[in-house]
């Protein structure tokens, strides 16, 4: 919980900021803040059975491991004394204390009950996160008062929290949320805007923790977190704790019966004299009001691991990630296959080495050394660019891994970042793009030459193939009329008169040739493309005796357009004719 209050207090000076705010950073996490926010979320049976609060976790710590974060776990320690009654009062049971341990006054500190369930969940987090490389230190008692003291040290950028009185142990940078999703963000909280817009600086906040109540103290009855801004404010930053450590609580309710009286202390000066005068004939400080030193110790003196520990410098040196024990992890908290394990995180990482190959690039050139790419002592993660892609609007880079990072071939990353790692690559990628471009549009150019000599060839085709048809059209016009009459000569002989007629365009001649089987024909002209010919007259004749009979008609066949009248060449022609217009419609 930390202060009552507190949080509300602290309202203006929050700050929402983007989640690659915490890119390059060395951040603390309170891992039972986390937990229990995430156990929170995820309470019916079925979530608790699938671990998805894990799951919450390794998502989170994903994210912050794609933006180069370097992630230290810090969890509680022993129950400090003074927290024992509110321990208690918090859990409603005594089964984390130990028996012979009830009196707060006899002991320092509680050890925690190894084996509860909240402490089962804490010890698979840590599991999870040392295979992810996120190493853990164990604080002596508070966590927040260690992540504090590192924040404070240098040691870290900040540090994630629930509980509001990491402020009084001394830290400078506290996020209080994250969300990730679309348009990831972070809750901040830096001391000095708490300082240079409320006013309050560290020494105040212990005396609101005094006056509204915290895990250490019970607060002041019935005054509310108004009041008591005013008095803190009224009293200073730098001399607060001495009035209270001189007087105890006692002046803050002698101030809240002035109050009442609409006497108003912050008027002016003749005021103020005449509340400090009244503050010393109050009578002294009971033996309830002098335990207001054993809290304002606890804030300011926690037991805690020094920054120049062995437990702290094993933290911050760099671990390294465990591919196989995070797949063996996930198969065994989420029943993940090893795929899905990889397509989670394998990415990530292969972002973070990115980043902290363009951290070197950026050191370097900012101590005036630039050297080319191929000149970096280490090398270049990206092999190349494969594509450029778009992102939920952001722009980002697929590009291929020069090492294959544990079977990861391909991923996506950040415009941004890619440009700040190696420029370079992106300029052969635009080169290459623009030569691709010029060699399209050179293929288009000889591809619509192509086409128009294809066309080319294709008219010349079609008009040899109708000049073929017609040709053969012309060929074709000559044919053998059957059996015209059956005559009967003098001597009674049948003659079967047959007869190969023209149909040409061309004029008969004027005179009427004999044939060998005396067949004559008049000068007529046959048109055979006309919708019915002219019927014929013959005239029969015998060397003997000429005989000149009724004339006989006969029918001249008239011509089809079917295929079945048509010679074979000019039907394949026809067919071929038919396919190739086909083929030039499709």
């Amino acid at each position: 919980m930390g202060v009552k209050n507190l949080w509300d207090v602290l309202e203006s000076c929050k700050k929402t900021l983007p989640l690659r705010h915490l890119q390059n950073k060395r951040i603390c996490i309170d891992l039972s803040c986390w937990m229990v926010q995430l156990h929170n979320v995820s309470k019916s049976h079925s979530c608790l059975m699938g671990k998805v609060y894990l799951q919450g976790l390794f998502h989170r710590l994903r994210a912050l491991i794609a933006l180069n974060c370097s992630i230290i776990f810090v969890t509680d320690g022993a129950i400090p004394a003074i927290k024992i009654a509110t321990y208690r009062r918090r859990l409603n049971s005594k089964n984390e204390v130990n028996n012979g341990e009830t009196n707060s006054e006899k002991v320092s500190s509680l050890r925690r009950n190894m084996g509860s369930e909240f402490s089962c969940m804490i010890k698979e987090a840590k599991i999870l996160g040392m295979a992810l490389g996120i190493p853990c230190l164990d604080g002596v008692e508070e966590a927040e008062a260690q992540c504090a003291l590192l924040n404070s040290e240098s040691l870290c950028d900040g540090c994630f929290t629930l509980d509001s009185d990491i402020f009084l142990f001394g830290a400078r940078t506290v996020y209080r949320d994250i969300c990730l999703g679309d348009g990831g963000y972070i809750v901040c909280y830096e001391m000095s805007d708490i300082e240079r817009q409320l006013g309050f600086g560290r020494n105040s906040l212990i005396t609101l923790a005094l006056l509204l109540g915290s895990d250490y103290s019970h607060g002041v009855h019935g005054l509310g977190r108004e009041s008591a801004c005013e008095i803190v404010k009224s009293i200073g930053d730098n001399a607060v704790l001495q009035k209270i450590a001189s007087e105890g609580l006692s002046f803050a309710k002698k101030t809240k019966g002035l109050k009442k009286q609409g006497q108003n202390l912050m008027n002016n000066k003749e005021n103020l004299m005449v509340h400090n005068s009244d503050m010393n004939r109050y009578e002294p400080c009971s033996s309830k009001d002098r335990s207001v030193l054993d809290v304002i110790n606890a804030y300011l003196k926690p037991k805690c691991h020094s920054a120049d520990s062995a437990a702290v410098h094993r933290v911050l040196v760099q671990h390294p990630f465990q591919h196989v024990k995070c797949q063996q992890i996930c198969n065994q908290f989420f029943a993940w296959p090893t795929e899905k394990t990889d397509e989670y995180i394998l990415p990530k990482i292969a972002e973070r080495d990115l980043r902290r190959f363009a951290n070197l690039r950026t050191m370097s050139s900012e101590l005036g050394v630039d050297l080319p790419l191929h000149e970096m002592p280490t090398k270049c993660p990206v092999s190349g660019i494969i594509k450029q892609r778009k992102v939920q609007g952001k722009e980002f880079y697929e590009v291929s891994w020069e090492e294959e990072l544990h079977g990861l071939k391909t991923s996506i990353v950040p415009a941004d970042l890619l440009e700040r790692a190696c420029p370079e690559k992106i300029a052969e990628y635009e080169e290459g793009k623009a030569q691709k471009k010029k060699q399209n549009r050179c293929n288009a150019r000889a591809k619509k030459s192509g086409n128009e000599a294809s066309m080319a060839e294709i008219d010349q085709r079609l008009q040899n193939l109708l000049l073929d048809i017609e040709s053969e059209s012309s060929r074709n016009t000559t044919f053998t009329c059957p059996s015209l009459a059956s005559s009967t000569d003098i001597s009674g002989h049948n003659t079967d008169v047959l007869e190969t007629i023209p149909v040409l365009d061309k004029e008969r001649k004027s005179s009427n040739e004999e044939g060998s089987t005396g067949v004559k024909y008049e000068n007529e002209i046959i048109d055979l493309l006309s919708p019915s010919p002219p019927r014929l007259r013959l005239t029969l004749s015998s060397n003997k005796q000429q005989v000149k009979p009724s004339p006989k008609v006969v029918n001249v066949i008239e011509l089809s357009d079917s295929e079945t009248d048509m010679s074979p060449e000019h039907q394949r022609k026809a067919r071929e004719l038919r396919l190739f217009l086909a083929s030039v419609r499709d």
